[in-house]
């Protein structure tokens, strides 16, 4: 076969795998209803491979080229334009994972949970700090001009190394110079952790900030709350009446009148209770607990007046039914 024969053979064996993707990444979006787009910067084909694994069954991890992802999505704008939220998120190492499950937060959970060690090569930003346990090593003793230099205070301890006090070698978001990556590498230690993480999160049409996914019902209420809450104030010092504030303006025009039902002769069904309570407050106060001091005669603590008791009618009368 001849070179340009082999040649046209690869070129239809790309365009045959472009194809089989675009179809692939098609119909995923069309059956799978949530999207987790994840970061996969620093991970191998292997750790790849054993996070599929674990999502078999629940979910699917697609990788490729982001301008592939971007042209599927923009060929079918016309019939699916929600996917067009999408694109401002398909850039960098990214992959996307499919799924139904309503539980989104277990797929999350299972693709973080995925971590390798790894070693810090130089020029790559520290995604944690490094730091270094004081203690005997594993060095030889030839490597102590080595430790001098980057001022690590050690010293010779029955044929090894001894590091004296903890050393801080890496601080997070440094580049890792060549000395520490060495360094690192004779004492055997990986100090970063490598996996995918979650960049954004797609459902029903529109993709937010993964950070979308730790909020549940009760979080949604508690924000719904404040707002009602910030509109009823609001309307309040607008006199402008709205839902939110017309408990508010309800409650505030009983209130007034009380206040001049109690300051004058003028009555309401509502406000006898009030009045009688302004009038004999000791009627009622609660009954003080009986202190027990030992034996003590009935004639030094007399039995405490009977203290008239309210019908249950006038207890009704305490809860306002303003709302029905």
């Amino acid at each position: 076969m001849s070179g340009q024969q082999k040649g046209k053979k690869k070129q239809v064996n790309k365009k045959e795998k472009k194809a089989v993707y675009f179809d692939k990444l098609y119909k995923l979006l069309q059956d799978y209803s949530r999207i987790l787009i994840v970061l996969c910067d620093n991970i191998g084909s292997t750790h790849m491979q054993k996070i599929r694994r674990e999502l078999r069954g629940q979910a699917v991890l697609l990788m490729g080229k982001n301008t592939m992802i971007r042209k599927v999505i923009r060929l079918h704008l016309e019939s699916h334009p929600e996917w067009e939220s999408l694109l401002p998120w398909v850039t960098g190492n990214i992959g996307l994972v499919f799924t139904n499950d309503p539980d989104v937060k277990k797929i999350r959970d299972i693709c973080l949970a995925t971590k390798v060690p790894a070693a810090a090569k130089a020029g790559i930003k520290a995604p944690a700090d490094v730091v270094i346990p004081k203690g005997i090593t594993s060095l030889e003793p030839t490597k102590t001009s080595f430790l001098q230099a980057l001022n690590i205070a050690s010293k010779i301890n029955r044929g090894t190394i001894e590091i004296l006090q903890d050393v801080h070698l890496i601080k997070k978001g440094d580049k890792v110079g060549s000395s520490e990556s060495t360094l690192l590498q004779m004492l055997d230690i990986r100090p970063f952790e490598y996996g995918l993480q979650m960049i954004a999160f797609y459902e029903e049409g529109s993709t937010n900030d993964a950070s979308i996914i730790e909020t549940d019902h009760n979080v949604v209420l508690s924000k719904f709350l404040v707002g009602i809450a910030n509109v009823a104030s609001l309307s309040l010092g607008l006199n402008f009446p709205s839902l939110a504030s017309f408990p508010h303006i309800v409650m505030n025009g009983f209130k007034n009148l009380i206040c001049i039902a109690l300051g004058t002769e003028y009555n309401f069904e509502k406000a006898e209770i009030f009045k009688q309570i302004a009038e004999n407050p000791g009627a009622f106060a609660s009954p003080a607990a009986p202190v027990e001091s030992g034996v003590e005669s009935s004639a030094t603590h007399p039995e405490p007046e009977e203290i008239p008791q309210i019908e249950e009618e006038e207890d009704e009368a305490i809860e306002f039914d303003l709302f029905g």
